[in-house]
């Protein structure tokens, strides 16, 4: 048989194994990746692509070793359910790195974690204060945790008995000078309104829009291709040479 068309087939059967084998074994494997999952994955990979392509050995050795280290892993993460133990040593558990506002380096430096990473995940949460913090861990898929203090914890509006209707979501009309009607209709607009929105920010032309979307409470968010922005914070502590 001509060697294309064998690894397309093999290729074919690799890509529905795959396919079924990562239904058997669930979303860990495409969500946060634990260290098990990250190394999981990079084996199954290679044994696929290695059964897809190897046209050198019998496609059935690849496929029965997949198997096995498939099978392997479901009856790991079924004891990994019922054994606490054997859990906490396949996955690891939380690492405290913050508490009360001050890093615990002794943790960070066992997670390999350095302080910039820390300070992003803490950026990503809309924590530029680490005072803020009462209790930071690190999960075992890589991702931060917190806790704000209590005093920098939002107040929510069923804490003030205050009465709120249906959330609504921000709905993108215009990307690119580019109108999207079939969002405009879903939000009970019309073309009429969106220029009337316009008309009142002094804005002639949707053209000159690089995207505007209709915020939660029926306003119109606009953002110009031209915004005459001239500065911006520079975050960086050193000349990089980008």
């Amino acid at each position: 048989m001509n060697e294309t068309l064998v690894v397309i087939i093999r290729s074919v059967i690799t890509f529905f194994t795959l396919l079924v084998y990562t239904r058997l074994i669930g979303k860990q494997q495409i969500g946060n990746l634990t260290m098990f999952d990250y190394i999981n994955g990079i084996t199954i990979g290679s044994i696929a692509g290695t059964m897809a392509t190897d046209t050198s050995s019998k496609a059935l050795n690849h496929w029965l070793a997949l198997t096995i280290f498939i099978v392997f892993t479901i009856l790991l993460q079924i004891t990994d359910i019922k054994n606490r133990y054997l859990s906490k040593v396949i996955d690891g558990e939380p690492v405290t790195v913050i508490e009360d506002g001050k890093i615990l380096e002794n943790n960070l430096m066992k997670s390999r974690l350095t302080k910039d990473e820390l300070m992003v995940q803490l950026r990503s949460k809309n924590i530029f204060d680490l005072t803020e913090v009462e209790v930071a861990l690190l999960e075992p898929d890589g991702t931060l945790s917190t806790l704000r203090k209590s005093e920098f914890q939002y107040v929510q509006k069923k804490d003030l008995h205050i009465k709120v209707s249906r959330a609504k979501l921000t709905t993108e009309i215009i990307i690119d000078g580019l109108l999207l009607p079939q969002n405009l209709q879903q939000r009970k607009k019309d073309l009429a309104w969106v220029q009337t929105q316009l008309d009142r920010k002094g804005i002639k032309d949707l053209k000159q829009l690089s995207y505007a979307a209709i915020l939660p409470n029926d306003t119109l968010y606009v953002d110009l291709f031209d915004d005459h922005t001239t500065k911006t914070n520079d975050i960086s502590d050193y000349k990089g040479p980008y």
